[in-house]
């Protein structure tokens, strides 16, 4: 009896420690199961983080696509002729808020191209805002993202501005010739998009 006894206790031990073991590894399993499941969630999020990337840069894309098509391709950018006439920070806002900047020629080509653009886009029209002032530091010029210009288009005895002058027009009438103006002064203007 005391024999049976002792093979009962050892196979309700067993018995027990076979049931610990496979609760354990079950929750073991179900530990790795929620990791996989927080990974591929991860996963998941990641992949979804850069669908929504390329959709916007696609949506840009086409933006630019848009403006390019109601304005003109040039040398990778596009040039859009404004509407109405706007004093210089009111332009360089504009130009912002579509995607681009006040229009900024950084060679002779671009001068071309702009004086042929407007011309087309705005008859009748002298002069225009470039993106381009001296607001910080009289005589010394800047584009509208505050770097140095390396190249300049300035009429005779231009700029004369002095402190009161301190934005930058492209003349139509003196061949795409630069001056400086009152940067409250209201002119029409052309903002442009570097294409990628």
């Amino acid at each position: 009896m005391a024999k049976s006894g002792l093979v009962i206790y050892v196979l309700v031990i067993t018995l027990l420690l076979d049931q610990t073991t496979s609760h354990t590894s079950k929750f073991k399993a179900r530990k790795h199961s929620k990791r996989r499941v927080k990974e591929k969630n991860g996963d998941l999020k990641t992949q979804v983080e850069k669908l929504w990337r390329e959709v916007n840069a696609l949506k840009e894309m086409q933006a630019l696509q848009t403006v390019c098509l109601r304005g003109a391709k040039v040398h990778k950018k596009c040039y859009l002729a404004s509407e109405g006439s706007k004093h210089f920070h009111e332009a360089n806002e504009d130009c912002i808020s579509k995607g681009g900047t006040l229009v900024i020629p950084r060679n002779s080509d671009e001068i071309n191209a702009l004086r042929d653009y407007g011309k087309r886009s705005l008859p009748g029209v002298n002069d225009f805002w470039l993106g381009i002032n001296d607001m910080v530091t009289e005589g010394k010029f800047v584009d509208v993202n505050g770097v140095a210009i390396s190249f300049s288009n300035w009429d005779r005895a231009q700029p004369n501005g002095g402190k009161r002058g301190n934005c930058v027009l492209f003349s139509q009438s003196a061949q795409g010739k630069w001056s400086d103006e009152i940067c409250r002064s209201s002119k029409r203007y052309i903002c442009e998009f570097i294409i990628p």
